[in-house]
């Protein structure tokens, strides 16, 4: 087995390649490695020289940003309550609250106290981070709470007494795991919990969906659905709407494959027959609404003699599809084009709200359904364009996002729609559409909050470009230029390219205030792997594929050198998690077209990737290491194999969190020990808590993004 570029045959994949203490996440050696680096990288960063702003500094404005009063309030809309949760220089960990909701949407500040997370982790001596509460739909004076210690993805659900703010001494509880409890009915909750290693999925989720009745413990919870041992997960979710009460329950083999099952019945009479499984293909994205299946399909799919292109939305008559699969009538709601792709749906009372995006810009369409099944000639579904509102910008094409979700969605039609961009701080806005006969969607919009512009962007433009990649794919890139763009600036790019995420324009004023009021240039790059071309742009760098992405991001780099943006000296690039492996493989592979590289939270190590933590569950990403023909392609994109002692590397900065139970901190820590042996330029930080997010509260949130801001002025500064 040898490398594409070298006889040098490469180590089994699951062989250690660094000493076996730094996967150790506590142990005393491996604390003993990092507390000396994080001293080292502390102390290096606090020596600044004068082109670098301090880190006492960045983090001050950084701070000011996070804890900034001013801005919204989002809500949860329970009955005559909106609910929300709150930070700020007093309360790290967070406020639980509540206020009348019309006093809300009058733009009242006077808020209702709940729960103090922050009195409650000293009273407990837990070091809680806030996961979020779920009110009661049949009685909304008790809640469901969820708590991560430190902020790991493992968390536990206590029930809560709202009118009396106190804990129900034998409520519902759920122990702490990588599991889910939320409400059926005031007396039965949907349970997902590993609780032996038979319910336990290789990636640690839960193998079971149980409905757990009060006063039963979790281990004698009634299953409902037992899942093979080599799935990724099993969770339930109640569906509320126009039909009842129903729930539907998700089996993931992986990411991209699922079985759904819908569940209906009387809550107390569901049993392992109860569940009808969707008859929609494995790799939709599939749920129930009213009297209808939507599917969203990640694959083309043929039936009926017609070929539906992955990215389209069909809808069917539930009654229908379940009774003559094969055959049940469809209608396409949306089919993707060349440079329009679904991003997002919401459901209504009675609307589906299409979020689409057009070359990574949003766009806005609501359907209407018939009366009736489509087999039963209820008539076409009505289909209506909704702007996005904030007006244009200035009759020029409009970079900016808009964040949809209903406000109540069994009572109302009501969205809460943000809308945001670069330059565009966010704005919450009240959307009512109206079905009007014959016109068909009427709507009217209003500001309910405006968060405050943070930092100074009068001289701050946005564009969007193309960079051409190697195979000659097109691939947009947002550029944020700074002050007098005449010559080459430090500049930051920005990647992920993974997990069909979309990075959508959107207002960071940490990012403005550290680097873009300094005269910086900050670069998105939407890259292959992502979803900003629908799940064609997503598998087009899947696995064997995975160099596409690479191949993405580098094209963008060159294209702003080449334009004149920046010089190759002065770009710095940054990303975190799979964004982190992007970064890995730009330091390994192409260490010559950087200044400066910012990996966080990372994927490096792809021979042991699936051993550790959640990482059996990114197999359907990058494909299996014990397979010799899959290890053939993944060792051509694992950093710590490609790491050469022999070879020039830019700066490097790791940083990860020893919380983070979902990436393993052992990767970050490997290739740091890898560029630290070899004499390469390399500062290193984990963050004790805080989980795969980096940290649990806003103050080390705006020190370990000073870290690195201050790292990228020292590099890229000069």
């Amino acid at each position: 087995m040898t490398s594409p570029a070298s006889s040098t045959p490469l180590p089994h994949p699951l062989d250690a390649i660094t000493p076996a203490f730094l996967e150790e996440i506590l142990g005393d050696e491996a604390l003993s490695w990092v507390r000396e680096r994080n001293e080292r990288t502390e102390k290096t960063l606090a020596d600044h020289p004068d082109t670098a702003p301090s880190v006492r500094v960045l983090e001050e404005e950084i701070l000011s940003v996070l804890d900034n009063p001013q801005r919204i309030p989002m809500v949860t809309v329970r009955d005559e309550w909106a609910y929300n949760f709150w930070t700020d220089g007093e309360h790290p960990r967070g406020l639980w609250r509540r206020q009348n909701y019309q006093n809300y949407l009058d733009g009242s500040d006077d808020w209702q106290v709940l729960l103090d997370v922050d009195a409650l982790a000293r009273t407990e001596s837990r070091s809680w981070v806030w996961h979020g509460a779920a009110v009661c739909p049949q009685d909304p004076s008790r809640a469901l709470i969820t708590l991560s210690d430190g902020g790991s993805d493992a968390d536990e659900t206590r029930e809560f007494a709202i009118d009396s703010k106190t804990w129900v001494s034998d409520g519902f509880f759920r122990p702490e795991a990588k599991g889910s409890l939320s409400w059926l009915t005031r007396d039965i909750c949907w349970l997902s919990q590993p609780t032996s290693p038979d319910t336990t999925s290789p990636s640690g989720y839960p193998l079971r969906a149980c409905l757990l009745h009060r006063g039963q413990s979790v281990e004698d919870a009634n299953v409902i659905l037992q899942a093979d041992p080599s799935a990724m997960g099993v969770w339930a979710r109640a569906l509320r709407d126009a039909q009842g009460e129903r729930s539907i329950v998700e089996v993931m083999e992986d990411f991209y494959t699922s079985d759904r099952f819908l569940v209906e019945g009387e809550p107390g009479e569901l049993g392992p027959d109860s569940p009808r499984r969707l008859p929609v293909p494995r790799s939709a994205e599939a749920t129930v609404w009213n009297r209808w299946t939507l599917a969203w399909l990640r694959e083309d799919w043929s039936r009926q003699g017609q070929t539906h292109r992955a990215g389209s939305l069909l809808a069917f008559d539930t009654d229908e599809l379940f009774a003559s699969p094969d055959v049940a009538p469809s209608t396409t709601l949306f089919e993707p084009t060349a440079h329009e792709v679904l991003e997002d749906l919401t459901l209504t009372r009675d609307q589906v709200v299409l979020t689409t995006i057009r070359d990574v810009v949003s766009h806005l369409t609501v359907l209407v359904p018939p009366s009736s099944g489509v087999a039963e000639g209820g008539g076409a579904w009505k289909t209506v364009g909704l702007d996005v509102p904030g007006g244009t910008d200035g009759g020029a094409r409009r970079i900016a996002t808009a964040v949809v979700s209903p406000v109540d969605k069994q009572k109302s039609n009501d969205l809460w729609i943000v809308t945001t961009g670069y330059t565009e701080p966010s704005e919450l806005w009240l959307v009512q559409p109206t079905v009007d006969e014959p016109e068909g969607v009427r709507s009217s919009a209003t500001s309910v909050r405006q968060a405050p512009h943070l930092y100074d962007a009068s001289n701050v433009t946005v564009t969007q470009h193309f960079a051409v990649s190697k195979d000659g794919t097109l691939v947009p890139y947002f550029e944020v230029s700074a002050g007098d763009s005449s010559g080459p600036a430090p500049t930051v790019l920005y990647g992920y390219g993974g997990f069909d995420v979309s990075l959508l324009p959107a207002y960071n004023p940490a990012v403005g205030r550290a680097w873009l009021e300094r005269g910086g240039t900050y670069v998105v790059a939407n890259i292959r792997g992502g979803g900003e071309y629908g799940p064609g742009w997503h598998r087009s760098a899947l696995k064997e594929n995975r160099h596409r992405a690479y191949e993405d991001f580098v094209a963008v780099a060159r294209d702003l050198v080449g334009r004149g943006v920046t010089t190759r000296q002065q770009l710095g690039i940054q990303g975190g998690s799979n964004g982190g492996l992007l970064m890995g493989n730009m330091y390994t592979q192409y260490p010559d077209a950087f200044g400066a590289v910012l990996c966080q939270v990372p994927l490096l190590n792809m021979g042991r990737f699936h051993t550790m933590l959640a990482g059996h569950s990114w197999i359907a990403e990058y494909g299996n290491p014990e397979d010799p023909q899959q290890w053939q392609f993944i060792r051509t994109f694992s950093p710590v194999h490609l790491f050469n002692p022999e070879r020039s590397y830019p700066s490097l900065m790791l940083t990860t969190s020893t919380k983070d139970d979902r990436v393993h901190p052992g990767h970050a820590r490997s290739l740091g020990y890898l560029a630290e042996a070899a004499g390469k330029p390399v500062l290193y930080f984990e963050n004790i808590e805080g989980g795969h997010g980096g940290a649990a509260d806003n103050q080390q949130r705006a020190h370990n993004q000073a870290l690195g801001w201050a790292f990228l002025w020292r590099e890229l500064g000069v």
